[in-house]
């Protein structure tokens, strides 16, 4: 009878023979990222030049309301990719030190499934079911 515990993680990871899927994964996932940054950056640029330049009052223009929150959304993606962008290079460096697709709170292997479907995490299904 399969215990408990094996049911939540169902595929065991191969950490040597996921490595190169890894990096190929982390690799792809930054180029991405980096690219969201990029256009994010030059978004939120725009945002605000086209506001400044209309010299407009965020309080008083009809518009203001909707360019404020323009400017604070596009702002919050670009502080997501941001992180994002850091969670990508910590799993590189995991990755580089032999510890990737291991557990930080439980030491056991992370699934397969679970390292393919989120590549940056840094714990098991189990572990991070129980947050």
């Amino acid at each position: 009878m399969p215990r408990q515990e094996d049911a939540a993680e169902p595929l065991a990871a191969e950490p040597l023979a996921a490595e190169p899927l890894a990096a190929e994964l982390l690799a792809a996932e930054r180029v991405g990222t980096l690219q969201r940054l990029s256009g994010l950056e030059k978004e939120l640029a725009g945002i605000i030049e086209s506001s400044s330049s209309a010299g407009t009052d965020d309080e008083h223009d009809p518009e203001g309301a909707t360019i404020a929150f323009e400017r604070q959304h596009t702002a919050a993606l670009l502080s997501q990719a941001r992180q994002h962008l850091a969670e990508i290079d910590a799993a590189m460096a995991r990755l580089a030190a032999g510890s990737y697709g291991i557990c930080e709170s439980c030491g056991q292997p992370v699934s397969a499934a679970r390292l393919a479907a989120r590549p940056v995490t840094t714990s098991c299904i189990t572990c991070a079911s129980r947050r």
